[in-house]
């Protein structure tokens, strides 16, 4: 009896088939080139909706102060030895707060890759005070109101470095415009080293029109210029607003209309123009001396 060679072939055919299918499956799954495996949904959600505080001083002021509630979580790195590590477990345990322990390369990829030291604190985002804010601290202090106008600066380390002066000098809260300008965000309050959660900032639609506000409520407005009298012989006693202007551009046109009196910093050497924060640290100095005159 002569075999059927059709049904010899389909047979092992069938076979090989079956092997090959079984073979495949017990191969490792790859992923598909160029693919980052998803954050799971929650975390992706919560990273999302979160501001984060960065580096050992910021998170430490932060931990102290009344803004320690806004705190969602401790994100601290594995192993880390540091001597700031036993204040912030005390810290965490005092107003109970969440310490999860991640892997450097999870802190690396929340900062941006900027110097968190081992710690990063995931908080509700910002939140800004409102003109009337910074005008009821004056009051409560029992001062003439001293207010740092912000136009159009763009640089967030600057904004963190002119929070952490104005805080030194008594600077009752800083106004920002909330278009085209740097706001509140991680890299700010890592800067400033804690001034964040001092300083009251607010943030509005219109700046000249509320410059022309402030001038209603009897403050003096005072900016920057090139053309403009020295700053040593600014008296800035009395209710004041200082302006600031952008890195690159300095005052906008129509902010420079509503100027009481413009200032200048002389400078001798080659290069005629400073740092915006440093320009306003300079400045905020020269107002410090006039309102708080040595006895």
């Amino acid at each position: 009896m002569r075999k059927n060679n059709n049904q010899s072939y389909n047979q092992k055919n069938n076979e090989f088939n079956s092997r090959r299918t079984a073979k495949n499956a017990a191969k490792p799954t790859r992923r598909p080139a160029n693919k980052k495996p998803a954050a799971p949904v929650e975390e992706a959600a919560v990273e999302e909706q979160t501001d984060f505080v960065i580096g050992k001083h910021a998170s430490l002021e932060t931990l102290k102060t009344s803004d320690a509630k806004k705190i969602n979580k401790i994100f601290l790195q594995d192993g880390l030895k540091a001597d700031f590590v036993h204040d912030v477990v005390k810290l965490a345990k005092e107003k109970r707060l969440i310490i999860q322990n991640v892997p450097k390369n999870k802190l690396d990829l929340l900062s941006d890759r900027q110097n968190h030291q081992g710690i990063i604190l995931a908080i509700a985002p910002f939140e800004y005070a409102s003109v009337d804010d910074i005008f009821a601290k004056a009051k409560a202090q029992e001062e003439e109101p001293f207010i740092l106008i912000l136009d159009n600066l763009e640089d967030p380390h600057n904004l963190g470095s002119i929070m952490r002066t104005a805080d030194a000098v008594g600077v009752h809260g800083i106004i920002i415009p909330k278009h085209r300008a740097v706001g509140l965000t991680s890299t700010v309050a890592k800067t400033s080293t804690g001034a964040i959660e001092h300083i009251p900032v607010a943030r509005v639609t219109n700046l000249t029109q509320e410059i022309k506000k402030l001038k209603d409520r009897g403050l003096w407005i005072f900016g920057t210029d090139m053309a403009g009298t020295d700053y040593r012989k600014w008296d800035a006693k009395g209710p004041i607003g200082l302006i600031i202007g952008n890195e690159g551009k300095g005052l906008s046109p129509i902010v420079k209309k509503e100027v009481d009196q413009t200032l200048t910093i002389p400078m001798v050497g080659h290069v005629q123009s400073l740092n915006a924060s440093v320009a306003a640290g300079v400045l905020m100095y020269q107002a410090y001396n006039s309102r708080q005159p040595l006895v």
